[in-house]
């Protein structure tokens, strides 16, 4: 090949950066402003934006209504959220419709705040994360590029990030459409502490969640092992419309959070492996050593370009040489996760039936903000669609309040339900706040 051929693109790459460098939860916190500086700075030494085939774009702000579209927010979307999450939401959706309008083949939005803790209902920040952006970009896909037959579009979501993607579990728990896969540290040695095998979706949507839950000091052996053995197959069986990577970089082996040794090369090599049409950065907080290398290396794996000589400062292949039994361990939880995937239990491992409904009762603590939420989840159990959805929610902030969730492919009566469940909830009185997601309008 020429010189010019070697540095052109192979596939259309579209990278929305957002920095938000006036957002900070505190001058000192991981997440703060400077996070994506050195980025900044790395993407534009090494002349990324100055190969043909690579573009670099500005995020449109996502609307409130968008944000709506996702999350119960308590009491308001103007109270848990600021316009650097209506753009870094707005990120995600700029890279969904570069890929979905075909002007570009893949894209990466480069962005924060990040948002895989941020629950169906919000009451405040936990884990860094007041909006999901993820979830936000996956209904703003459903709303905008529906199949041509009518079938309901299938969308896989693979998070990488070294914290299980709890948040995320959450909004898809009940979405038979949605397969959500999360790779993550063991909940038994790091935040949130959840994440395990038996975590694997609600009553309608058995076997659509998907935790490997990976031991501390997995190194790059173990997750390229854990995406060719056990995500390969599952995309393959569950054959998504499109595949998105929740790209957290916090399993790097410098980062200050958490206990994997993943390195830049790992990193471009699992993007590479996956191939995802849409990449959304998650943690990473490693935000000199490690960032800038990850986040070129992500780039130039999506393009298709090589990136054998991309190497952060403190790299020792020792560092990320992995243990023989953590290779074993990781060869086993492969084989149990794919076979949950293929065989999932006929019931959730959470909750109990109680008069046709699948109820949980949940705390959940927003550690950023110190709030506690108390909620009472239940899920009509349908035989004609996944379910009507009702939420009784409380916190420290909010008083009691009811969430109704229709999901987007409810039948008749499960939509009706839930538009009489919630005006019995407004007459009632009971309520703070009577909120109903219509997935259908």
């Amino acid at each position: 090949m020429t010189p010019d051929e070697r540095l052109r693109a192979a596939r259309r790459l579209g990278v929305v950066f957002f920095p938000a460098f006036d957002w900070a939860i505190s001058a000192t916190h991981p997440e703060r402003e400077e996070r994506l500086l050195y980025t900044r700075d790395q993407l534009q030494e090494e002349g990324l934006f100055d190969i043909p085939g690579i573009t670099e774009y500005r995020p449109d702000f996502a609307a409130r209504a968008q944000l709506a579209r996702a999350h119960f927010c308590l009491p308001s979307v103007d109270a848990v959220s600021t316009e650097s999450h209506l753009a870094s939401s707005g990120a995600a959706i700029t890279a969904a419709r570069l890929v979905l309008e075909k002007e570009q083949d893949k894209a990466f939005a480069l962005a924060r705040p990040p948002g895989h803790h941020a629950m169906r209902v919000v009451h405040g920040n936990r884990g860094f994360c007041n909006i999901n952006n993820e979830a936000v970009m996956v209904e703003y896909i459903r709303d905008r590029y529906p199949r041509a037959d009518g079938r309901p579009l299938r969308i896989a979501v693979v998070d990488t990030d070294v914290h299980h993607g709890d948040g995320s579990q959450d909004l898809f728990w009940n979405d038979p459409h949605t397969l959500f896969i999360s790779l993550h540290q063991d909940g038994r040695t790091l935040y949130p502490g959840t994440g395990f095998l038996h975590e694997c979706g609600g009553p309608g949507a058995l076997g659509r969640t998907i935790n490997l839950p990976l031991p501390p000091e997995t190194c790059d052996a173990g997750y390229l092992y854990a995406v060719e053995h056990a995500v390969l197959p599952m995309l393959e069986e569950f054959r998504p419309d499109i595949v998105i990577n929740s790209a957290g970089q916090d399993n790097h082996f410098t980062d200050p959070l958490a206990n994997m040794r993943l390195s830049a090369q790992g990193y471009a090599t699992l993007n590479k492996t996956l191939n995802p049409d849409i990449a959304v950065l998650e943690g990473g907080y490693a935000i000199r050593g490690a960032l800038p290398y990850v986040n070129l290396g992500i780039c130039l794996a999506l393009a298709g370009l090589p990136f054998e000589d991309v190497r952060e400062p403190d790299f020792n292949p020792e560092r990320v040489r992995q243990r023989p039994e953590i290779g074993r361990y990781i060869a086993g939880l492969c084989d149990q996760a794919l076979a949950l995937f293929r065989n999932p239990p006929s019931t959730p491992s959470e909750g109990q039936e109680d008069g046709g409904w699948w109820t949980r009762r949940r705390n959940i603590f927003y550690d950023t903000d110190m709030l506690r939420e108390n909620q009472h989840e239940g899920w009509r159990l349908c035989a004609d669609c996944s379910g009507l959805g009702r939420i009784e929610t409380d916190s420290d902030r909010v008083a009691r309040s009811l969430c109704v969730l229709i999901p987007r492919h409810a039948c008749p009566r499960c939509r009706a339900e839930g538009l009489a469940l919630a005006e019995k909830g407004r007459k009632s009185g009971r309520y703070a706040h009577v909120l109903v997601l219509d997935g259908g309008q």
